[in-house]
């Protein structure tokens, strides 16, 4: 455990209140109205995703690396989804069977994940064909110059947050799962590195 993972976990929350507020809660809970059956969301951090399921889902199952973040998740899962499963695991080493879940949910994971493809490929695994990847994230810009700038500032994204703000996730994910639905949008309320999102659903292919 670093002191990194330490203060950001206890930091987290506070640093992304005025996002969710102006709008990312809201990008949150548009994405999570489409997860039904078996749900597992990965890299679940301080469970800003709990209170936003709907009566839909059958069960819920949430993982997450890192044991600052994990203490916290465990309290609010505790509050507001008592009955999910909380796990301590990697997005790329899920403990879960092939074919085990009907709807998996990423939403700002596959910045951070050590192994960005392996994670989506563990992703897909557990998933039974015809599955769903609903996933929020933020992305390397389309726009050239953001682009340079997400570059030249990554490497201090990455030492204080611990994620990087200029990966091609949009084609990872599309190297793994057919996509389905796309929406391109903006962070509100972040510094413009991190700005460009991509919100959707993938389907596991057969």
């Amino acid at each position: 455990m670093s002191l990194r993972t330490t203060i950001f976990a206890a930091t987290y929350d506070r640093m992304s209140r005025q996002s969710e507020e102006a709008g990312l809660r809201a990008l949150r809970q548009g994405l999570l109205a489409d997860a039904t059956g078996r749900v597992l969301e990965i890299g679940a951090g301080t469970g800003a995703n709990l209170p936003l399921y709907n009566d839909s889902i059958e069960s819920l199952v949430v993982t997450e690396p890192e044991r600052p973040m994990l203490r916290r998740l465990q309290r609010t899962a505790r509050e507001f989804a008592p009955l999910a499963l909380v796990l301590r695991a990697p997005a790329e080493d899920l403990p879960f069977e092939d074919n085990s879940f009907d709807t998996v949910v990423s939403t700002l994971v596959l910045c951070g994940v050590d192994d960005q493809p392996r994670a989506l490929r563990e992703a897909r695994r557990v998933l039974r064909p015809g599955g769903r990847l609903l996933f929020l994230e933020h992305v390397r810009a389309d726009e050239p110059g953001l682009a340079r700038f997400q570059d030249r500032v990554n490497w201090l994204n990455r030492l204080v947050v611990g994620c990087d703000c200029n990966r091609p996730t949009l084609a990872t994910i599309e190297a793994e799962f057919g996509v389905s639905r796309l929406e391109r949008t903006t962070m509100p309320k972040a510094p413009k590195f991190v700005r460009p999102l991509i919100v959707g659903t993938a389907r596991s292919r057969s």
